[in-house]
């Protein structure tokens, strides 16, 4: 019989293997058209971090999907938001 502590323990390491690394699809996405520090040196709301990754995959053809675009957003949000 499966205990509740294993089936817990378990779901836990699930997700933590599923988990994003939200600093690697930064560095990986946007480091193919700019230096990282680029983002650094700037301080958005999440609002303008939202338009700025947005245009660059929407206007400037940045191949990222929907879901790296709200990981970057995230990303840089927590980071270097204002």
């Amino acid at each position: 019989m499966i205990s509740t502590l294993t089936l817990t323990w378990i779901s836990l390491y699930a997700a933590e293997k599923t988990k994003v690394d939200a600093k690697a699809v930064f560095e990986k996405r946007c480091s193919q058209c700019h230096n990282l520090e680029r983002a650094a040196a700037q301080k958005k709301t999440s609002k303008e971090w939202e338009k700025t990754v947005m245009r660059m995959k929407n206007v400037n053809g940045c191949p990222i999907t929907d879901e790296e675009a709200k990981t970057i957003i995230d990303y840089l949000t927590t980071n270097y938001g204002k």
